[in-house]
């Protein structure tokens, strides 16, 4: 029998190692893009320096919307407030002084009463020179007693014009108009600085903003506080998100909305969804982290994806997303 020419048995050789490596060589790595979630933690601070009066949260811990995380002393803020509360209450009382009248109730009771005199002497006098007149006519008074009832009238007339100016005097405001409004403007400084002091004894006492996660304590009660140092820091449930790599030749068709679905171990069955909420402008040479030979000198594009905040995944967990 004859034997096969030499080529024949080389390429049966090479389609035979050829069959073996697709059989049981390593399989083609399907395509994905690789990332991690990632957070952005709130640091909670006080505007005012202080001691650490409670902090009845610890990290790791979960927290609602609204919960109280810590408290600095606030005998200081407390007296500041009453201090400004009293400011408050005596701008007021001066700004009440200068708008009442210059006389109290009693004092125009008395103007009242001299008014009523001067009028009743002004009557009495004014019917004296009448009577003088006519007697002066017949020739029964003289000169002299014509001109004394012409000036005692006229006397007592003026009485009265000068009782009537006091009265009225009584009656105005104490101060001028320009007082009276500088005492306004007094009032709503006053009343300003005690808004922002009653806000700064909420600020001492901050509640949580969101709901979430204590992430990290720095103080513990009775320790000082500087003021702006954040004494903890919270994780928003709604503020954890992907952050992957995008080779450059994909890149461009993404858009800032678009749902994305991802893979992660531990995150069950089935592809979760995210939305892609930023895309980076620049371009890296490689991400972060190397999760494969085949994520090695890529040109890639940093994209970031907002979770759903039902369900928050760990900071740090590695995820695989799925092109469309």
């Amino acid at each position: 029998m004859k034997a096969p020419p030499r080529p024949v048995i080389a390429l049966g050789v090479l389609a035979l190692a050829g069959g073996a490596y697709a059989l049981f060589g390593p399989k083609a790595e399907p395509d994905r893009w690789l990332g991690y979630v990632e957070g952005e933690p709130l640091l909670i601070a006080a505007p005012v320096p202080g001691t650490l009066a409670s902090r009845p949260v610890t990290r790791g811990q979960s927290v609602e919307r609204g919960a109280p995380l810590f408290t600095l002393d606030p005998r200081t803020t407390d007296a500041e407030g009453a201090q400004l509360a009293a400011q408050v209450a005596a701008a007021k009382a001066q700004a009440a002084d200068l708008s009442q009248g210059r006389n109290r109730a009693p004092e125009q009771a008395a103007a009242q009463a001299a008014l009523a005199s001067a009028r009743a002497q002004a009557a009495r006098a004014g019917a004296d020179f009448e009577r003088i007149a006519a007697l002066a006519g017949k020739g029964f008074a003289s000169r002299t007693q014509l001109d004394a009832a012409r000036a005692a009238r006229d006397s007592a007339s003026a009485a009265v014009q000068q009782a009537q100016a006091v009265l009225a005097s009584g009656g105005l405001s104490a101060g001028r108009p320009e007082q009276q409004a500088a005492a306004q403007a007094s009032v709503g400084a006053a009343e300003a600085a005690l808004r922002a002091q009653t806000r700064r004894r909420e600020e001492i006492a901050p509640l949580a903003p969101a709901k979430g996660v204590v992430e990290q304590t720095f103080y513990d009660p009775g320790e000082w506080v500087p003021a702006n140092q954040p004494v903890l820091s919270v994780l928003p449930d709604d503020q954890r998100k992907l952050r992957f790599f995008v080779p450059q030749e994909r890149v461009a068709g993404l858009k800032v909305g678009a749902t994305v679905h991802f893979t992660c171990d531990g995150c069950g069955a089935g592809a979760r969804m995210a939305t892609i909420s930023y895309i980076s402008p620049r371009a890296e040479f490689t991400p972060p982290v190397i999760y494969s030979e085949r994520a090695r000198a890529k040109l890639v594009f940093m994209v970031e994806a907002a979770l759903p905040p039902a369900q928050p995944l760990p900071l740090g967990l590695p995820v695989a997303v799925v092109p469309e």
